[in-house]
């Protein structure tokens, strides 16, 4: 009894169709099927393209942006020269072990 209210239950909630209307199908047509296959590749290489155009252009501005910005830093001058004294810190003898 309870096994046949799920079967029936199931018949009428079934989302298989829904599911079915935005399924991708490969056409019949044998030369259909070539031609949406070479539409497929023609679209990944155009992706690909633009990518490595995108890619250049960046690294292209970058380089330009670094070389035309590089003679505006300020130079250090001569009288601006700091003297300290120094002193080299040992490592300490008990470090914590990993």
């Amino acid at each position: 009894m309870i096994n046949s209210s799920f079967r029936t239950f199931h018949a009428r909630f079934d989302a298989s169709q829904l599911g079915a209307m935005f399924a991708p199908r490969k056409p019949r047509h044998p030369l259909l099927r070539v031609a949406v296959g070479l539409l497929g590749v023609a679209l990944l290489a155009v992706l690909l393209v633009l990518g490595v155009v995108v890619g250049t252009a960046m690294l292209a501005v970058g380089l330009a942006r670094r070389l035309l910005t590089r003679g505006a830093k300020p130079q250090a001058s001569a009288g601006a020269v700091v003297d300290a004294e120094y002193r080299v810190v040992d490592k300490p003898a008990h470090t914590l072990p990993y």
